[in-house]
């Protein structure tokens, strides 16, 4: 490069790396602006329970533990980690990787001596969030890194629900979201989607009826048709009906898939919901629990023509919505008992001042304690809604 040229910036030059050259690009990168010494990229595991090195496939490093020890620390609270590591005198930066809420992994970074400062720190979570938006890109182009995330191989109905969701997490200044699946390898039915805009928030959870394949396809067709009628701009109780038009059309009332419509007004906190089915929706406002009693309406695709409604409710800055389906309020255990309100009220309120994304995750590490050792018999979703609201403007 010419002495007179601009130096590219971090940015830069991670978008100019091939897909599958990001950690060695960032290894690079790292010894030349850090002195880093060693660089290795974690991502979290479908099931949320490690986190493992992207390193030459089909097999990976050693995994981590998701929640334990300073890099399972950092993924939690989604806070840089320094680990003090005395022979030789080096400092390991463990640095959550995050694209816009979405939780991927862990960035971690080993640095000479031992007394980085917190302008270094702040850069080096600066880089790593160049890189997290870089390894989210990349995914559109190499297996690589959807391949390090497995700690076994999925079903061809999971793989499907996966490539359908749009993340596990996302974060505004008005809202985060944080939820998860299970069984995450295995997962076949249910859904979550949401979609942002500059005034509103829409989000859905879907249960398509049936298991694997056949519960997996139905579903794709159901988020297909909502996403299909919200993008066209159509209000929410007619994406409904467009979206069960769909449904009926193809299976003509002998599958169905149950849905949970949410439209949240970002300014006002009004929300517009439809309950097409049996997903449930809680709301934590200060100390009280208490469940959303929306209308029940048909699922979609049980019947032709079917019209749907829109019912509204509000939310409050520090509320908390959370959304369950079928699969984790109607389960139950090896002797027959249901996983009642009771349990999912004491996990709720347990876990109040946790993050969206643990709360879910703690929703369903209740449920298969619940059920045992037999493991999950009905596809398990969560979704967890932290409510911050907007400011009231000013005059």
């Amino acid at each position: 490069m010419n002495a007179s040229e601009p130096v590219p910036s971090v940015e830069a030059q991670l978008r100019a790396a091939p897909p599958h050259a990001l950690v060695a690009t960032a290894g690079r990168l790292l010894a030349q602006r850090f002195g880093a010494r060693e660089v290795t990229l974690l991502l979290a595991d479908y099931g949320l329970t490690v986190l493992q090195p992207v390193t030459h496939l089909p097999h990976t490093g050693d995994p981590v533990s998701a929640h334990d020890g300073p890099a399972g620390t950092a993924f939690t609270t989604q806070k840089p980690v320094v680990e003090v590591i005395a022979d030789p005198p080096t400092e390991l930066v463990h640095l959550p990787i995050t694209v816009r809420g979405d939780r991927l992994g862990v960035l971690c970074v080993r640095v000479p001596g031992t007394s980085i400062d917190p302008g270094t720190v702040l850069r080096l979570g600066d880089f790593a969030t160049a890189l997290a938006h870089e390894v989210a890109t990349a995914g559109r182009d190499t297996d690589l890194y959807l391949q390090a995330r497995r700690t076994r191989r999925l079903t061809l109905a999971a793989e499907m629900q996966w490539e359908l969701l749009p993340g596990r997490g996302c974060a505004r200044d008005e809202y985060v979201i944080g939820a998860h699946l299970e069984p995450a390898y295995a997962i076949g039915g249910d859904n979550f989607d949401w979609s942002t805009g500059a005034d509103h928030l829409t989000l859905t959870m879907t249960d398509g009826m049936g298991q694997g394949i056949d519960a997996s396809l139905l579903t794709a067709l159901a988020v297909g048709a909502l996403r299909n009628a919200r993008r066209a701009g159509i209000g929410l109780a007619d994406q409904a009906c467009l979206a069960d038009q769909a449904v009926y059309s193809q299976y003509g009332g002998k599958s169905y898939a149950s849905t949970l419509l949410l439209h949240f007004d970002l300014a006002t906190g009004r929300v517009h919901a439809v309950d097409a089915g049996s997903p449930q929706l809680y709301r934590l406002r200060g100390t009280m629990i208490e469940r959303v009693e929306l209308e029940a309406q048909l699922p979609l695709g049980m019947f032709e023509e079917t019209l749907y409604e829109e019912q509204t409710f509000h939310v409050e800055a520090g509320d908390r919505l959370v959304a369950i389906s079928t699969g984790v309020h109607g389960t139950r255990s090896a002797t027959g008992e249901v996983f009642g309100e009771s349990v999912l009220r004491q996990i709720l309120g347990a876990t109040r001042q946790t993050p969206p994304h643990e709360t879910a995750r703690a929703v369903v590490a209740g449920l298969l304690e619940h059920v045992g050792s037999e493991g999950l018999l009905a596809d398990a979703a969560v979704v967890c809604v932290d409510w911050n609201g907007r400011p009231a403007a000013t005059t």
